[in-house]
């Protein structure tokens, strides 16, 4: 089965030239989100509305891929400043649900203009 590119209508335009997600066989891999709005204009604010902007955006192309977060196995978030941890671990359980919950690797990096932004692979065989 080819690859197939998703563009997601319901997210934040992709900040390049790349797919909101990539479809190969069974498995749903999800570009970096960002806390943008659809029209994409960039949410600013507390770190708790930024991670929640960036986890709708995920959502809505996991959606647009004919999937949802809960088909997650691996989950990558990336934080500005790695004292958001603690604030990330409370907010994650509202998108990220279910008895076997995915693998997840949270990394602090330089991000430029907002404080969060998260990928995601999916598997739906």
């Amino acid at each position: 089965m080819p690859k197939r590119a998703i563009k997601a209508d319901k997210a934040a335009p992709a900040g390049g030239p790349y797919s909101h997600a990539v479809i190969a066989g069974d498995t749903i891999y999800l570009a970096g989100s960002v806390p943008a709005l659809p029209d994409g204009t960039r949410v600013t604010g507390s770190f708790a509305e930024q991670a929640h902007a960036a986890f709708r955006n995920l959502a809505a192309c996991a959606e647009a891929a004919g999937a949802s977060l809960d088909d997650a196995v691996r989950v990558g978030v990336y934080l500005r400043d790695f004292d958001d941890f603690a604030e990330l671990n409370e907010i994650y359980p509202q998108y990220i649900k279910g008895d076997h919950l995915p693998v997840r690797t949270t990394l602090p990096v330089p991000l430029v203009g907002f404080d969060i932004e998260i990928d995601a692979i999916l598997y739906v065989g």
